[in-house]
């Protein structure tokens, strides 16, 4: 097949002037050589397109593809995970992962969180604070995990993210609502286990593909899976494969995650993150439909290499879901 990639390379943005943080979770020039390299060695024909203006430009003039390999974040906005897989569904053509609904309602947290309690899938409780007369929604007990509403990459998780004093959170609040421009996202602290666990495929046929313990080492950061240990992963963190066969945890951690996948109506492949509460019981924080593919560094590839699928294989079977759901006859159901 002929599949053009779309994509945000963070050395553009840099060369831009944009700055470190603002471009964490844009893509690296060796993930898009890999990416480039897998699809070539799946015997593809390969298009770098660019990022969502880029993909506009050459729609206008008549490019097309037979599918998209869609990794593109966005610069800015609530719906910037959604630009590039809207932009392809107003023309048609197939691009792999969610569509721009999924896209757009993940990346808000709040709104995330309200559709899993909403099917009963258990989530700590939250408030969304934009102003300081929301933080009267806050009825449960600390100690309180503070965030950003709709970042990745750990953007705005530091150690001063988990508040003990109800006192402090006004502060807290205010400091990422000012400096994101977005509501903070206020949930009830999870002090047990953090895992993340890989997903390939669609709706019925969606499988698990492992699990990963998130352990913070000594140098690292504590309390949390932040920005910094999330950047420097390599010396702050250890990706503990689970096994479900042995470990009640990470087997209820699975079921929960699939059936949030399936709830949520997410495609081809990604990560869901976990967190365990006071008692040992998992439960669900983030959903990464737009999951990172570097290699090496990113979450869903490592899951990939500790269960020994090689990362050509996580490609093809992104390619082999996307190509399944968008075949004429699934298309027109």
């Amino acid at each position: 097949m002929r599949i053009g990639l779309t994509f945000d390379l963070r050395s553009a943005y840099l060369a831009e002037g944009y700055g470190e943080e603002e471009t964490a979770e844009f893509d690296r020039d060796d993930t898009i050589e890999a990416l480039e390299a897998a699809l070539c060695g799946l015997g593809h024909e390969v298009d770098r397109i660019g990022n969502a203006r880029r993909l506009a430009a050459r729609l206008v003039t008549g490019d097309r593809w037979e599918l998209v390999f869609n990794i593109a974040e966005g610069l800015r906005g609530l719906g910037r995970e959604a630009l590039v897989p809207a932009l392809l569904e107003a023309w048609d053509v197939p691009c792999t992962f969610s569509d721009p609904l999924v896209m757009a309602l993940t990346l808000h947290k709040g709104m995330t969180k309200r559709v899993m309690r909403d099917a009963g899938l258990p989530t700590p409780d939250f408030a969304v604070i934009e102003r300081a007369a929301d933080l009267e929604a806050i009825r449960f007990d600390g100690p309180w995990f503070v965030k950003p509403v709709s970042e990745g990459t750990g953007k705005g998780v530091t150690p001063a993210s988990v508040v003990r004093e109800r006192k402090d959170l006004a502060a807290r609040c205010a400091e990422l609502v000012e400096r994101y421009r977005q509501p903070a996202l206020v949930e009830e602290y999870l002090p047990g286990r953090e895992l993340t666990v890989g997903l390939l495929g669609t709706g019925d046929r969606a499988r698990v593909l492992g699990s990963v313990e998130v352990v913070l080492l000594a140098r690292a950061e504590a309390g949390a899976y932040s920005y910094v240990n999330k950047e420097r992963c390599e010396e702050l963190v250890e990706y503990r494969l689970t096994h479900p066969r042995d470990d009640e945890v990470a087997a209820a951690a699975e079921e929960l995650a699939l059936a949030a996948w399936r709830v949520l109506g997410c495609r081809d492949g990604g990560r869901i993150d976990l967190r365990c509460d006071d008692r040992g019981r998992p439960m669900l924080i983030e959903i990464n439909p737009l999951a990172g593919m570097h290699p090496e560094h990113s979450d869903l590839p490592i899951i990939c290499g500790k269960v020994g699928m090689p990362y050509a294989d996580l490609v093809g079977g992104i390619i082999a879901s996307a190509v399944e759901r968008t075949a004429p006859g699934e298309r027109r159901r």
